[in-house]
């Protein structure tokens, strides 16, 4: 059952639990980041080995009998990163373009941190760490004969670059609220997937036939460039593949997915039906609110059976297949799409 999109939230939006690597249907899935764009990408983390100063004295020294501690820990570290995708299951392959391993010898424990870099589509992080967790197990590997009591802890992300959420760092995280105390009342919010991905699907079989310019989707593109979504270029099929076309881009969880065209009464027209099956929150006032503002300027918007809502946690708009149309579609849409993405950072009601 398909949560309602305006959900009370326990602490925050950002609070809420959400677990990319699991479907609508409970189900474990590979998160498909085609639509990401290739940057470069570093993850810092850390954990400390704790044992026994006589051990660390060893460790520093060089005395240990098993040879130079350190340095086998730091190959495994780098071994380990290269391996991810081999141990964690939904991990992408990755290629590593650096990994970097450094030790903190303290008094009775060791730091390990590890820095982690790649050129692609998704985040390093869990490279970073299993670099950590291996060098921890390979210490402990080399010391339990003196101390079987060791421990790796506090292995944690320390700080991430790239991709589409930027900078992320472990001391610029504000503390946990406290949860509301019993009886209180709770912000609602607009549940969207985070990131203000967007997607633009244009429906036009003349167009994906290469016999006709595509004229709205750069449109939408620029528009919502400018309002801070991360969007790839349109993406233009047949009207007659436009229902597997949803499926797919929805399947991406984008935040926004804007479609063109296929909206009218002829017999080729299906975005519709295409996208009603996957409505969860239907919100009529926006597509009637779409068709008034056209039929300023013709009598024919009224023809439009575009339709708008939630599908899931992607909001979802039909926007006819003209370029006045979706200009019109753009004067509508601004201030609500506005709004509802203030409602999905918590900021509430005004």
């Amino acid at each position: 059952m398909a949560a309602d999109a305006l959900t009370p939230a326990p602490l925050n939006p950002d609070d809420a639990p959400r677990l990319t690597h699991v479907d609508a249907k409970g189900a474990a899935r590979m998160v498909d980041v085609s639509t990401k764009a290739v940057t470069t990408r570093t993850a810092v983390a850390r954990g400390t080995f704790c044992t026994t100063e006589a051990v660390v004295e060893l460790i520093d020294s060089g005395g240990h009998r098993k040879g130079d501690v350190l340095a086998v820990a730091r190959i495994a570290a780098i071994m380990g990163a290269k391996k991810t995708s081999e141990l964690i299951p939904l991990c992408h392959p990755l290629p590593l373009d650096a990994v970097d391993v450094e030790f903190e010898v303290g008094t009775d424990s060791v730091g390990v941190t590890a820095t982690a870099t790649t050129t692609g589509r998704t985040g390093v992080e869990m490279e970073a760490l299993t670099a950590v967790a291996v060098a921890g197990l390979t210490l402990h590997d080399m010391v339990k004969a003196i101390d079987p009591t060791a421990t790796m802890t506090d292995v944690g992300l320390l700080s991430k670059t790239g991709g589409r959420s930027g900078e992320w760092t472990r001391d610029a995280q504000p503390p946990q609220s406290a949860p509301p105390a019993a009886g209180s009342p709770t912000p609602a919010f607009v549940d969207v997937y985070p990131g203000k991905r967007a997607t633009v699907l244009v429906s036009s079989t003349r167009v994906a036939a290469g016999e006709r310019t595509d004229a709205t989707g750069p449109i939408l593109r620029d528009w919502l460039a400018e309002q801070g979504f991360d969007v790839a270029e349109p993406v233009v099929v047949a009207d007659a593949d436009i229902a597997g076309a949803i499926a797919t881009a929805l399947a991406g969880e984008p935040s926004l997915l804007i479609t063109t065209g296929g909206t009218g009464p002829t017999s080729d027209d299906h975005t519709p039906e295409a996208t009603a099956p996957h409505l969860t929150t239907s919100l009529p006032g926006i597509a009637e609110a779409l068709r008034e503002t056209g039929r300023s300027s013709t009598p024919y918007s009224s023809l439009s059976r575009g339709l708008a809502g939630f599908a899931g946690r992607t909001l979802v708009v039909n926007l006819p297949g003209s370029k006045g149309g979706v200009r019109d579609g753009i004067a509508v849409l601004q201030p609500l799409i506005t709004h509802l993405f203030d409602l999905a950072r918590g900021s509430g009601h005004e």
